[in-house]
């Protein structure tokens, strides 16, 4: 008799491809401050393509215990959410179960996370192969992706309270 096994491998960072985190602040409709936000995606890059990576965030993120599609975790409010931001010098990084993941963050993500005090972090399982680490993304290219339906759907979305080692 043969059987299946049910059972899920363990999880890999390498089954994510490459991950990138992307730092930018714009204006919150709220209350017309500037907002500093984190994206986090996969560019999609391993062997079983974007299909495979993006079923690796999605166990990164249950993992990490954000609802994707869910509602809008706050941090500060959660304080046993295994995910966190340090803002060191220029550089936001995102400290979460499996990983940590940083990046540059220009002047004005800086103003914003230090006016509010936190970022608002959305990680997706979309995968998006043209926004290579290190290379500039324009704000329309942003915009297009990030603000996308499918994006915000297949994402995660928290308020991370920013950190500092001082």
């Amino acid at each position: 008799m043969t059987s299946t096994s049910s059972e899920q491998r363990p999880f890999q960072v390498t089954d994510l491809g490459t991950l990138a985190v992307l730092a930018w602040s714009g204006e919150h409709p709220e209350d017309e401050k500037d907002m500093p936000f984190l994206l986090a995606y996969s560019l999609g890059d391993t062997e079983g393509g974007p299909e495979a990576t993006a079923e690796a965030m999605r166990r990164l993120l249950g993992d990490a215990g954000l609802p994707i599609g869910g509602p809008l975790l706050d941090g500060a409010r959660n304080p046993s959410l295994p995910v966190s931001l340090l803002v060191e010098g220029d550089h936001a990084v995102v400290n979460m179960p499996h990983l940590n993941a940083q990046c540059v963050a220009p002047p004005e993500w800086l103003a914003a996370v230090k006016q509010r005090g936190h970022a608002y972090f959305m990680a997706t399982t979309r995968a998006w192969p043209d926004a290579k680490p290190g290379e500039p993304v324009s704000e329309e290219r942003l915009s297009e992706f990030a603000g996308a339906e499918e994006t915000m759907l297949s994402a995660a979305h928290c308020l991370l309270p920013a950190r500092s080692l001082r």
